[in-house]
């Protein structure tokens, strides 16, 4: 198995640019269905969960093509609709693609998606949404069975503004007959980029990116060539780096404005934090002061960046207390960054984390994705070797991500 080894780095230098995002790139694969010509995603980033999506897109008849970042989509000759077992289960955004094939193809059967283990999250606001569309959904020996004869527009409110729900409402709805508004959506960044795409092929979706979208249902729509947001949480992950042991680095392919909760909280603890176009520069000079976040929906503090954070606190002076109000278990990682000297306390959804003068490198394993990441971090500011096992949760997520962080500086390599 493939492993991520570290050494106390010195303070980043340098430029480094993040690829696009991960969390835009899979809901627009999915809504690439909804039309029988050809999609071209742009800058697609080569991810193991990108990989997996187009697997499924795959099985269910599409074709699908992907070649130095350019991916080339038609899904004309869809046949099937039901989303292959050992795929879906690897995979939380599968479900996404629900909402396309019940409104192109009046059916989908979709195995319970899989993902990281960080929280129940349930699927029964996607369901409901799309119940109230007019769709027939059962739940059957962990299968999901969904029939329609012809979606229609209705007003739906979510209970909680789910990212998933949101989009796979929004896609099912561009086809459906009449207007659909969604209330209490969700507002992140990557629910505006899908609606831009959608308008793209030819949609009529407003309000995206605010908590009332509405969609006017179209009889058809076009393919169109796209190239997707950046990742706002490969950058947030980025600026930490830079933080972390007082660096001073630029990040090209960033929004700066999609990550206003955390360059404040990064200023608010001493660091520099630059707007440059299409970037952002990061300098810090050690130490940093302690800073409590709460990771909420968006706009609050974005919960992928939670972990990481943490990692960058348990460096800060002073203690900083961490609450997470998305995912029950995110605080999976705190064990591992304990091995490594951390003060963490966590208490339900608190995390009391002490800062310390140093940390001390050790193996330690990937529980998810962004814990995988806050490993890291720890590791470019811990004394001695640090040994990451289970990278492949970082590999879901972040585009050759040690090798971005040597061009900063970083003593990091995979083995």
């Amino acid at each position: 198995m493939a492993k991520i080894v570290i050494k106390k780095s010195p303070p980043l230098q340098g430029e480094v640019t993040v690829s696009t995002s991960k969390n835009a790139v899979l809901p627009i694969i999915a809504a690439s269905i909804l039309t029988d010509e050809d999609i071209i995603i742009y800058q697609t980033p080569k991810l193991t969960d990108v990989m997996y999506m187009l697997r499924i897109l795959r099985g269910f008849g599409a074709y699908a093509k992907y070649e130095k970042g350019t991916l080339l989509i038609n899904s004309r000759d869809i046949h099937r609709c039901e989303g292959l077992l050992n795929s879906v289960k690897r995979l939380r955004s599968s479900f996404l693609f629900m909402g396309p094939l019940l409104t192109k193809t009046g059916c989908v059967r979709m195995p319970m998606p899989g993902g990281c283990r960080i929280g129940i999250r349930p699927i029964d606001l996607h369901v409901r949404g799309l119940q109230r569309l007019g769709a027939d959904i059962i739940t059957k020996d962990g299968w999901v069975i969904g029939t329609a004869k012809r979606l229609k527009g209705t007003d739906i409110y979510l209970d909680y503004p789910s990212v998933g729900a949101t989009e796979n409402i929004m896609m099912a709805a561009v086809l459906a007959e009449g207007t659909t508004t969604i209330k209490n959506a969700a507002s992140e960044p990557e629910i505006a980029d899908l609606a831009n795409f959608l308008n793209r092929m030819g949609a009529r979706v407003g309000g995206a990116g605010t908590n009332n979208i509405r969609i006017r249902g179209v009889k058809r729509v076009k393919g169109t060539a796209y190239t997707p947001i950046p990742d706002r949480i490969e950058a947030g992950t980025m600026m930490m780096a830079g933080a972390i042991n007082g660096g001073d680095i630029v990040i090209k392919n960033a929004d700066l404005g999609h990550l206003t909760p955390l360059s404040s909280k990064l200023m608010e603890a001493g660091a520099e934090i630059h707007p440059l176009p299409d970037a952002v520069r990061v300098t810090c000079k050690r130490p940093l002061k302690a800073q409590s976040v709460t990771a909420s929906p968006y706009p609050g503090f974005p919960t992928d960046l939670q972990a990481q954070f943490a990692a960058l606190a348990a460096t800060m002076r002073g203690t900083s207390i961490i609450m997470e109000t998305v995912f029950e278990n995110r605080f999976m990682y705190a064990a591992e960054l304990i091995k490594m000297g951390a003060d963490i306390r966590v208490e339900g959804r608190t995390a009391v984390v002490r800062g310390i003068d140093r940390l001390n490198g050790a193996t330690v394993k990937a529980t998810d994705l962004r814990a995988g990441a806050a490993l890291i971090l720890a590791g470019l500011a811990a004394d001695n070797e640090t040994v990451i096992e289970d990278i492949y949760h970082i590999d879901r997520g972040y585009e050759k991500i040690e090798e971005k962080l040597r061009i900063l500086g970083a003593d990091i390599v995979r083995i």
